[in-house]
């Protein structure tokens, strides 16, 4: 058995069946761990919906922010944007199943056989440790799988606050908890969060620094290591502390997994989709 974290699929499908190929991938003894962004921008967003759902226990997958924002377009909240690739999936006749599915998915998965790892789609916010990260997962996760979900899709959107309070309350409270664990790139020694930048981090804006630099962060004395998509102008970053997987597969990049329990080794495979304008994402 093998465990594999593979990165930010956005509808590539074909990548992604090359890429479990390559690692030999199977069902009945392997699993997966996904970044999250399972849909959008890419060809085949229900295609890899589809794929993913059906693989059961085999594969997990957390939200992230493409996933977020097809619940969003679905509950009518929003339109869908000319780049978007999920109308297939709301034209589908299990449209409504595959959607259901996904709003049950997680904000953070952890795993028994994997103790002091965490997978999240962006990371994890540098106030909190462990125990307040799980806590507040299962805060959104709660909202968005019960009855009022539509409700909280409607408030979802926005970048405030940018600053995590144990205090905050209300739709504010559930607006920074999702935005940490699925938008957050950079953040200020402070720990306020940096929404408009999402750029390489030579060019950061001063004052503001990758989330995963901030010193004193809780989840490194408790020796917890993140594994996060979401930032395709970082590419790989394979360290004790995180391991960052968007490497660009709508950019020109490719889809990379990394396998978690058995010496890292690290298999990408190249893509053919190429999104204009790269930069930003």
């Amino acid at each position: 058995m093998a465990t594999y974290a593979i990165g930010d699929i956005q509808g590539c499908y074909e990548p992604l069946q090359q890429l479990l190929d390559r690692i030999n991938f199977d069902p009945a003894r392997d699993r997966l761990w996904f970044t999250g962004d399972l849909v959008n921008r890419g060809p085949q967003s229900l295609e890899v919906l589809r794929f993913v759902r059906k693989l059961g226990p085999a594969a997990d997958t957390v939200l992230g922010n493409h996933d977020l924002h097809l619940l969003t377009v679905a509950a009518g909240h929003v339109r869908a944007k000319r780049t978007d690739t999920v109308t297939e999936i709301l034209a589908a006749d299990d449209g409504e199943e595959l959607l259901d599915w996904l709003r049950h998915r997680p904000l953070l998965h952890e795993s028994e056989e994997l103790p002091g790892i965490v997978l999240a789609h962006a990371g994890i916010a540098p106030p909190w440790g462990l125990a307040t990260a799980r806590t507040a997962a299962r805060e959104v996760e709660a909202q968005l799988r019960g009855p009022d979900h539509r409700e909280f899709l409607y408030h979802l959107y926005g970048d405030h606050p940018s600053r995590w309070s144990p205090t905050l309350n209300g739709w504010d409270r559930l607006r920074y908890i999702t935005n940490a664990f699925t938008r957050m790139r950079y953040c200020a020694p402070d720990g306020r969060l940096l929404m408009d930048y999402k750029g390489d981090p030579a060019a950061a804006p001063e004052g503001y620094y990758p989330w995963f630099e901030l010193s004193d962060r809780p989840l490194t004395r408790e020796g917890v290591r993140v594994i996060f998509g979401h930032w395709s102008t970082l590419g790989l970053v394979n360290t004790p502390e995180i391991l960052a997987l968007d490497t660009g597969c709508l950019w020109g990049g490719s889809l990379t997994a990394v396998q978690l329990d058995d010496g890292g080794e690290v298999t990408a495979i190249g893509c053919e989709t190429v999104l204009e304008p790269a930069p930003g994402r």
